[in-house]
C-alpha cells in the first residue's frame, strides 16, 4: 500500500487567503484607522469652538449687562431680580420661567432676552456690591460683580 498525502484523499481544495486577499485586507484596516483618527480630530475641533462660542456670548452679554447697569440708577434687589430706573422708566431684568435671562419693564411685561440657555440666575446684594450668579445648561458657571450706589435722597 502506497501512502498518499492527506490532501490528495480530499475532492476539493484547501482555501487560503491569497497575497491579493492579504494586500486588500490591510487597505481596508488602514483606511479604517485613518478615517477613525479624522472623526476624531474633528470632534475635538468641534468640542474647542462650542467652548469658544460659550466663551464669546457669555462676553458679549457680560458687555451688555454692564452697559445697561452703567446707563441706569440702581433702585433694589428683590426675588433674584435687579430693578433699575433708566431715562425715567423703571426696569428690571433677571430670569425669566424660560431659559434666558431678560430686561422687562418693572411689572415685568416687555421682551428683551439678553441670554439663552440659562438653567439658573441668582442675584443677590451685599452692601454696595451686587452679585449674579449665572449656571448654564451646558455646564458653564459664571459670577459677576458689580458695585452700586444708592442715589441720595
Amino acid at each position: 500500500m502506497v501512502l498518499k498525502s492527506y490532501w490528495t484523499y480530499r475532492k476539493g481544495r484547501v482555501r487560503a487567503f491569497t497575497l491579493l486577499e492579504s494586500l486588500i485586507a490591510l487597505v481596508v484596516i488602514s483606511g479604517s484607522l485613518l478615517l477613525f483618527q479624522a472623526m476624531s480630530q474633528l470632534l475635538v475641533s468641534e468640542v474647542r469652538y462650542q467652548q469658544r462660542s460659550e466663551q464669546r456670548d457669555w462676553l458679549l452679554f457680560v458687555d451688555q449687562l454692564e452697559s445697561e447697569l452703567e446707563h441706569s440708577h440702581f433702585e433694589k434687589v428683590d426675588k433674584d431680580r435687579i430693578y433699575l430706573k433708566q431715562d425715567g422708566k423703571e426696569i428690571s431684568m433677571g430670569k425669566s420661567r424660560s431659559d434666558d435671562f431678560r430686561k422687562t419693564d418693572a411689572s415685568g411685561r416687555g421682551y428683551q432676552p439678553m441670554v439663552y440657555g440659562l438653567k439658573s440666575a441668582r442675584i443677590q446684594q451685599e452692601g454696595q456690591v451686587v452679585h449674579f450668579h449665572f449656571q448654564f445648561e451646558k455646564g458653564l458657571e459664571r459670577e459677576f460683580l458689580y458695585r452700586v450706589e444708592k442715589e441720595k435722597s
